[in-house]
């Protein structure tokens, strides 16, 4: 085959995120047939699961999920090897499927067990490792349940409020997006492991102390700092992203709503720097 429609060339780059001129010649060397040339690409860029056994925890996507009445959601991350595999049509369907399947199993197990065939299909169609790495189900003790899901699948939120403007679903998804882009360690101030306060507190003393200034002062400046850490790093006291003049908890004030429980995932992210997990 002499030559390839530009449309086709351009379709076989949006299934595999390869280059065009390599897809235009993949394309011309399997005669124009579109799933020949896919499997001639895995196997002509290395992205055959055997050379890609350590890009496993690296590599997925993440999707959630609202029960119909809003009063708890799920969050899920499945991973495979490559980002090649993660925008394939077959492992985006079996992510929804088990997504959907999550909904009555509130374990790992009992759903790894559930959807294990079909993870053995998929498996052996993609030649990748195909693991559930966690799922997540968040109550909303009460309220409503809002939920994010950045474009590229990579990140999700769970966001659960309460109180007269839980129901607003453009609140909701502005604090999750929020969370999505800022990643708050924790809710509250008060919320953040006595741990790393006491850490921090023990490096701004230092610094301080480093300085020079007499022992009075330099207390007040490491209370300072800690003080501007835990409001940097603490949900409520942040910025709005979206309006930096006022803070998320102004926000959700304004709008009568009170925030329970938030939670992210980030494919990929080790799991202690998973943030914020909190429900109140």
């Amino acid at each position: 085959m002499s030559s390839i429609a530009a449309s086709l060339v351009k379709e076989l780059r949006d299934r595999t995120g390869v280059g065009m001129m390599e897809c235009k010649q993949a394309l011309l060397t399997c005669d124009g047939d579109l799933d020949t040339a896919i499997a001639h690409l895995r196997r002509t860029s290395g992205l055959k699961a055997d050379s890609h056994a350590g890009r496993s925890a690296l590599e997925g996507v993440v999707t959630a999920a609202i029960t119909a009445d809003g009063s708890s959601a799920r969050l899920l991350e499945v991973n495979c090897e490559t980002d090649f595999v993660a925008r394939d049509e077959g492992f985006l369907r079996f992510v929804e499927q088990t997504l959907a399947a999550a909904e009555q199993h509130a374990d790992m197990s009992s759903l790894r067990a559930t959807i294990e065939e079909a993870r053995r299909a998929l498996v052996q169609k993609t030649g990748e490792n195909i693991q559930l790495r966690r799922l997540v189900h968040c109550n909303s003790e009460g309220g409503q349940m809002h939920q994010y899901v950045h474009h590229n699948r990579r990140i999700g939120v769970l966001v659960g409020m309460r109180g007269e403007g839980a129901g607003n679903s453009q609140l909701g998804r502005d604090v999750a997006m929020h969370v999505a882009a800022m990643k708050p360690s924790v809710v509250r101030p008060e919320d953040m492991p006595p741990a790393v306060v006491s850490r921090e507190r023990e490096l701004y003393q230092a610094q301080a102390q480093d300085s020079g200034k007499p022992p009075e002062i330099a207390e007040k400046i490491a209370q300072g700092r800690l003080k501007k850490f835990l409001a940097e790093n603490s949900l409520l006291e942040q910025p709005f992203v979206r309006d930096t003049t006022i803070s998320v908890s102004q926000l959700t004030q304004q709008a009568g709503a009170e925030i329970c429980s938030v939670l992210r995932f980030e494919v990929g992210e080790t799991l202690s720097d998973q943030a914020p997990d909190t429900t109140q």
